[in-house]
């Protein structure tokens, strides 16, 4: 994970955005799929719960100029 913390640094605040979203939208079709029961590897939503966890706070990083 650390690697896609380092590219998700280089990335500008728009681009985060941009990213956020994108993955949000992933989030919901698996939880449409989870609850489905259609979807096999059930340990994937959480991942995209983390990842958008992270894209957050370094959004919130930029912000803040740190």
């Amino acid at each position: 994970m650390k690697k896609l913390t380092e590219k998700l640094r280089e990335k500008n605040i728009n681009e985060l955005k941009d990213l956020l979203k994108e993955t949000d939208k992933e989030l919901v079709d698996l939880k449409i799929k989870l609850a489905t029961r259609k979807l096999k590897n059930t340990k994937l939503a959480g991942t995209k719960r983390k990842e958008i966890a992270r894209i957050l706070t370094l959004i919130r990083e930029k912000d803040l100029g740190l």
